[in-house]
């Protein structure tokens, strides 16, 4: 009894330390699992049709109103989905681009030019004046 119980504590102490070790690189779970909507190795495609998937299958009743009874409601909806996340995307480019194109003017004019041109009316010192820049930029832009 005694010999069985110091072999089992022996075969533990040697399996402890083993089974704590990291895996060997490139092995064992990936830092990114990949279940995030911008996972790498995704396409927008799989991320609308999973949408549409939870859609159709939380409200069933609103998902057919939406996107009609016939076999390609789900087709509608992907496609769709797919149409948002592109002007979506559209939309903060254009924003990175008037932001750029707004620090370029706003060099250019000067501080003191720039918020005369682009500040509120009746605001005392022109604070938000890179954010009214921008906000006339990116409307521009996408329309």
């Amino acid at each position: 009894m005694t010999r069985t119980l110091i072999v089992l504590a022996a075969l533990l102490a040697l399996s402890a330390p083993m089974a704590l070790a990291a895996p060997p690189a490139g092995k064992g779970k990936p830092d990114n699992p990949g279940n995030s909507a911008a996972a790498p190795g995704q396409s927008a495609e799989k991320n609308a049709a999973k949408k549409c998937k939870a859609m159709r299958k939380n409200d069933l009743t609103g998902f057919k109103a939406q996107y009609g009874e016939k076999p390609n409601a789900f087709g509608k909806c992907v496609a769709a989905q797919e149409k948002k996340a592109e002007a979506a995307e559209e939309a903060e480019e254009a924003r990175e681009n008037a932001a750029k194109k707004c620090k370029k003017e706003r060099d250019q004019l000067g501080l003191v030019e720039f918020k005369k041109k682009y500040a509120p009316a009746g605001h005392p010192n022109g604070a938000n004046a890179f954010g009214k820049c921008v906000s006339k930029l990116s409307k521009q832009a996408t329309s």
